[in-house]
């Protein structure tokens, strides 16, 4: 038996783990996101009531997995309405629970990857798409996902209960399209997954800084649409600009897990093999020819710190100008604060500043702790320690994530020794 609060953390972790591969698989058995979802939070409520007391299985995937499809064989069983053919399933199901894995190895990604497209069916919005499909496959909370929108939380909400109402009485169909409908249907999935990556790479809540398994996730999904698109330039854009990222995980966390920035990493530990494959991709997509699609800038910007042995080494000036490229192509304040970096590196803090200033009053970074935080880089290298720690105080008081709220105070701290005399 296990100390309830040490079993809860197990569960939690699993849950983490396991979630988008049960409801994929669940979603492929019972043909509904909306019931496969239910039926995975059923399998969930049962471990947490079970696995304190008889421990955590061997296999938790499978367990949750084979609870899950017990439910369902019940539910089935108790619709009295339901035709014949969902009882010859129920049947089905309670002959493949029987001393059998959860989900065949081989089947895993496709159920994952069908539930993408399903999820991001034109019946829905584009909001809806990317918000349902991180909740379903990134295994993020609600109050998660809207803080990667920047929008209220039970905006949100409302955005991912009407999808899957939507989806159920649309009946989409759980499968991967093909032709035309796969092109239309590829940008919102380019998105989600990105989005996932960017949760896992730099979390927005919590206490870790980083959630590997999300980023994993995230790239196994994005190599998987470069095998299933190969012709389309911003899939392996995409792709090459997580491969990239990605190579700086081991530099980016310290040995308490506090997060170390970009210019401050020890490039000796970014993995050269994620580096390769990133720019092998990158030159794929310049290879397919066309202009350069966002994600393709994006993975731009980041070879040129990549090919950078040191932080002096790297061509801000570049940087600048791909930053340039990408606001005239998908025009967004928060590309706008990531060109006033740039323009801070290549020309000087008070060319950032200013470009910074332009933002403050932007709806959209009202609560976004990113803003006062480049302000106050900005102004403590400017010598303006006061505002400097000001800026900082803010943005730890928006800061939802606790590493990173810590390491904003440590900076606001460092203005006051500074400017004492």
């Amino acid at each position: 038996m296990e100390a309830p609060g040490a079993a809860h953390r197990t569960i939690e972790a699993v849950w983490r783990i396991e979630a988008a591969r049960l409801i994929a698989g669940l979603t492929r058995i019972v043909r509904d996101v909306s019931l496969a979802e239910d039926l995975a939070q059923d399998a969930l409520v049962a471990a947490l009531e079970q696995w304190p007391e008889s421990g955590v299985p061997d296999n938790p995937g499978a367990w949750l997995m084979g609870t899950a499809k017990h439910r369902a064989i019940d539910l089935i069983r108790r619709n009295v309405r339901l035709q014949e053919k969902q009882e010859q399933l129920a049947r089905e199901l309670e002959a493949q629970t029987a001393d059998q894995p959860a989900v065949e190895p081989d089947e895993v990604g496709d159920d994952l990857l069908r539930l993408i497209f399903t999820a991001c069916h034109p019946v829905l919005s584009t909001e809806g798409r990317v918000a349902l499909t991180l909740r379903l496959l990134g295994g993020l909370t609600t109050e998660e996902i809207a803080r990667s929108f920047l929008v209220p939380v039970p905006t949100m909400y409302q955005r991912i209960v009407r999808a899957k109402k939507t989806l159920s009485a649309a009946r989409v169909p759980f499968e991967v399209p093909a032709g035309p409908d796969l092109a239309g249907r590829l940008s919102s999935v380019l998105e989600v997954v990105y989005l996932i990556f960017n949760e896992g790479y730099a979390a927005t809540a919590g206490d870790d800084w980083v959630r590997p398994e999300l980023c994993g996730e995230a790239l196994r999904l994005g190599r998987i649409l470069a095998e299933l698109a190969p012709n389309e330039p911003e899939v392996h854009g995409l792709v090459a600009l997580m491969e990239i990222q990605a190579s700086r995980s081991r530099a980016r966390i310290g040995p308490r897990g506090e997060p170390i920035l970009l210019l401050e990493q020890d490039r000796s530990r970014w993995d050269q093999l994620l580096i390769h494959r990133g720019l092998v991709a990158l030159e794929r997509t310049r290879q397919l020819g066309g202009s350069l699609g966002p994600y393709a800038l994006q993975a731009e910007i980041a070879a040129c710190h990549a090919r950078a042995r040191a932080p002096e080494e790297t061509d801000w000036e570049r940087i600048v100008a791909l930053y340039d490229a990408l606001a005239q192509l998908s025009p967004s304040p928060v590309i706008e604060l990531n060109r006033a970096v740039a323009a801070a590196m290549a020309f000087g803090p008070a060319a950032g500043l200013e470009l910074a200033d332009r933002l403050s009053g932007e709806p959209l970074l009202e609560r976004y702790h990113l803003l006062p935080s480049v302000r106050g880089d900005l102004l403590f290298k400017l010598g303006r320690l006061d505002e400097a720690r000001s800026e900082f105080l803010r943005a730890a008081g928006l800061a939802q994530n606790a590493r990173e709220r810590v390491l904003l105070l440590k900076r606001a701290a460092a203005c006051e020794q500074s400017s004492s005399p």
